[in-house]
């Protein structure tokens, strides 16, 4: 592969390199450990010696006996700081995001500029432009000392230089700018601790070039190309980790179905498992969808030589949302592989050996979190280390008051402000330290979850494994039409047993339903708490999607059907004896189905939720940095 460098002219050689040195100053409650590790003759040495380890062993207890130290208050190790205790922490949370409680002792250069050229099947070949596919990378340095061989956080998306020259708005940064997501947090908090940071621009996109393929094979090969080259330098200690959000979280996936061996970690932040999963639920098809190929085309284009582009998959792209929505049961949602091109979860599973760091706001419409859940299972279950942490923020980063201020009641405002997690950094600090230097003790896998009321939990995994199952079956009576023409109608289900209770999992709404003269039809449908009306979830699905998941079935008019539907995943407490379901034909972000008219005739219900039990005093819980005694709210 090729390189070419402009801006700074630093070539390969001017890089430092070396070796990370990992600190030998160790908290005090791990001094029996270090005990242990001691040579044999220190210990057989004369009485003098004896007596010290004696005493300093004393000591220990003593202060461990005291409580563990809080960073900011004399303790070296403040990245091991359990999540539990991290509210005690001297953080310093006076901006919009989280810092660590210490600075690195490297400032930086850059950004160079690189070229990588990347080989490409037949099939994703550029048919306008015949030129070498090229993934453009903008990457920053820490000073080092000479030798020193660092990892590198990289984030790749295709919003460098995007805009399309007014085609859909002006254009962004190019990638030579940290952007403002996690190019510039990364280069401020981790680049002083020895970390690289590259930015890293999607074909069609910046400085790279071939067309965009959205999200398709052409876009993960450029992507793994990218992620290689940055493990092969010189001057990397071959470690590569990824992180970011939204598009450049789904990178993340793309980077892992078939990875580099220098991938070591990837945290995608609300970054899709693919694209029918984003834009479809249960068959039901979100607006965004119809569009989404284009505009992405239209943004990057700048109808210049070099922009008149042409993929393989253009000119399928456009029209697969089309076909999924109005000719499922067709085989409208079969005709091609557009869908199956872009399903990464799958192959993470299959070829992944690194870890996996995710993050999604359960408010999060634009991706929504069951792209996370059971995402996290399904990693846990293959042997792949994850954590997940779930906040009731919508589609932005933990660490983000401004944004987090920004959400309506029932979409995330009853959280507020224990949503905003000013020790985020710190959370990440020895996760990367761990992957990409090799220094500490694997972080452990778990799930932090907050709560609609906003308290915070722990969990080994999520749905919590010792939830359990209530089920509340219902008849309506002679029935209800839902349709856009008929509107829809409101069930109230009384709870039996105490309120309030803790719902925390997906749960699942099965409903009778008949069809009208069209072959089709779909349900909306909202739970609210019986008594303050506040909103806690919704489910969505298409007839001919009834089992659900993305494989469409034959549908008829007149005939009866069971609907499997499946709520979005909720973590909310509901404090009245009652709920109500609200059935609607489409809702929030999605269109009506192609059989909208006609709809569905609902004839009986079946809910199920899953319940857990947590106590005031329960281990589960814990606080976080309380930040909002320090700003202004």
């Amino acid at each position: 592969m090729g390189e070419e460098c402009c801006g700074h002219d630093h070539s390969s050689e001017d890089v430092l390199e070396a070796t990370i040195i990992e600190d030998s100053v160790g908290s005090s409650f791990d001094f029996s450990r270090r005990l242990e590790k001691l040579d044999s003759r220190y210990l057989l040495g004369g009485g003098v010696a004896v007596v010290a380890l004696v005493l300093m062993l004393i000591l220990s207890i003593l202060w461990t006996a005291a409580g563990p130290s809080i960073a900011g208050e004399g303790d070296e190790d403040w990245w091991n700081t359990p999540v539990e205790q991290r509210y005690k922490m001297d953080l310093n949370m006076t901006g919009l995001r989280s810092q660590l409680p210490e600075a690195g002792p490297y400032t930086w250069s850059g950004p160079t500029e690189h070229f990588v050229e990347v080989d490409l099947p037949p099939s994703e070949q550029d048919v306008g432009y015949p030129g070498p596919a090229l993934m453009h990378i903008a990457l920053w340095m820490p000073d080092v000392e000479p030798g020193t061989k660092v990892p590198v956080i990289a984030t790749i998306h295709p919003y460098y230089d995007f805009g399309g020259e007014g085609v859909a708005g002006d254009d962004s940064n190019p990638n030579t700018i940290p952007d403002a997501g996690v190019g510039a947090w990364v280069l401020d908090q981790f680049v002083p601790h020895g970390y690289a940071l590259a930015q890293v621009s999607t074909f069609g996109t910046g400085k790279s070039t071939h067309c965009q393929d959205v999200k398709g094979l052409g876009e993960q090969i450029g992507i793994q190309a990218a992620v290689h080259w940055l493990g092969e330098q010189n001057w990397s200690n071959g470690n590569v980790g990824l992180m970011g959000k939204s598009y450049a979280g789904t990178t993340n996936w793309e980077a892992a179905q078939n990875p580099s061996p220098h991938l070591k970690t990837i945290v995608p932040i609300s970054g899709s498992i693919g694209v029918q999963q984003m834009f479809y639920r249960n068959g039901s098809s979100e607006a965004r969808a119809m569009l989404y190929d284009v505009l992405y085309e239209g943004a990057t284009a700048d109808a210049t030589e070099d922009d008149m582009r042409m993929c393989s998959d253009d000119a399928i792209g456009p029209v697969s949302p089309f076909t999924t929505w109005l000719g499922a049961g067709f085989g409208g949602d079969q005709w091609n592989d557009y869908w199956d091109e872009r399903y990464h979860l799958q192959d993470v599973l299959d070829n992944y050996n690194g870890s996996v760091y995710i993050v999604w706001g359960m408010q999060d419409w634009n991706v929504d979190p069951y792209h996370a859940f059971p995402t996290h299972e399904l990693l846990r279950q293959q042997g792949i280390n994850v954590r997940t942490i779930a906040g009731q923020w919508a589609h932005n980063y933990p660490d983000q008051p401004d944004r987090h201020s920004e959400v309506s009641s029932g979409y995330g405002a009853e959280a507020y402000p224990n949503m905003t997690r000013f020790d985020w950094a710190v959370e990440l600090f020895p996760w990367f330290e761990y992957y990409l230097k090799g220094i500490g003790d694997e972080p452990e896998s778990y799930v932090q979850m907050q709560r609609n009321d906003g308290r915070w939990h722990i969990e080994e995994t999520w749905p919590p494994e010792d939830a359990y199952g209530e089920i509340w079956g219902f008849g309506l009576g002679t029935g209800e039409w839902v349709s856009s023409t008929s509107g829809g109608f409101v069930k109230t289900i009384p709870i039996p047993g105490d309120s309030p209770i803790h719902i925390s999992g997906l749960p699942t709404l099965h409903v009778d339903v008949s069809t009208g003269l069209c072959n089709g039809g779909q349900l909306f449908v909202t739970m609210k708490d019986g008594e303050s009306g506040l909103r806690l979830g919704h489910a969505t699905m298409d007839v001919r999607y009834r089992d659900g998941g993305y494989e469409s079935k034959a549908t008829s008019s007149l005939s009866s059907y069971r609907m499997l539907m499946e709520f979005n995943p909720m973590d909310v407490v509901v404090s009245s004896g009652w709920l109500t379901l609200e059935f609607t034909e489409s809702g929030e972000d999605y269109i009506p189905s192609p059989c909208a008219a006609s709809g569905l005739f609902v004839e009986s219900v079946e809910l199920y939720l899953p319940l857990i039990d947590r106590e005031d005093e329960h281990e589960a819980w814990f606080d976080v940095p309380p930040w909002w005694e320090v700003q202004e709210m």
